[in-house]
């Protein structure tokens, strides 16, 4: 049988504590996040992740990314230097390969769902 997990009030799901996010280049950025579900070969893996203003680099050369903005605002900026800005309710897929920089403009909440390569 299919386990189908249903997620709510994600806007409100308490997180781990905030702790100082290691690729931080502006901003002095805190971070947090929370499991909601992992694949049984591990390679899948859903979570709530939130950060304060800042910027930071991003690497998605070992996994790729959808993310569907649940509060707060970013600038993301892709190495070919384009740049998309994105609110609460917006989504994006970062495919295996995509580096680039998040500029977090407000306090960001978002879904995430990692998928090693």
């Amino acid at each position: 049988m299919i386990d189908l997990a249903a997620f709510q009030a994600l806007a409100h799901l308490p997180l781990g504590p905030f702790a100082a996010k290691p690729t931080s280049i502006e901003g002095n950025q805190q971070e947090a996040s929370c499991v909601l579900c992992t694949s049984a070969d591990n390679r899948v893996t859903i979570g709530i992740w939130e950060c304060t203003p800042g910027r930071f680099t991003a690497d998605r050369t070992s996994a790729s990314e959808f993310c569907h903005l649940i509060s707060g605002r970013i600038e993301m900026t892709h190495a070919d230097g384009s740049k998309v800005e994105l609110g609460a309710g917006d989504a994006i897929n970062l495919p295996l390969g995509w580096i680039g920089e998040w500029k977090v403009l407000e306090h960001v909440r978002k879904l995430y769902v990692v998928t090693k390569g």
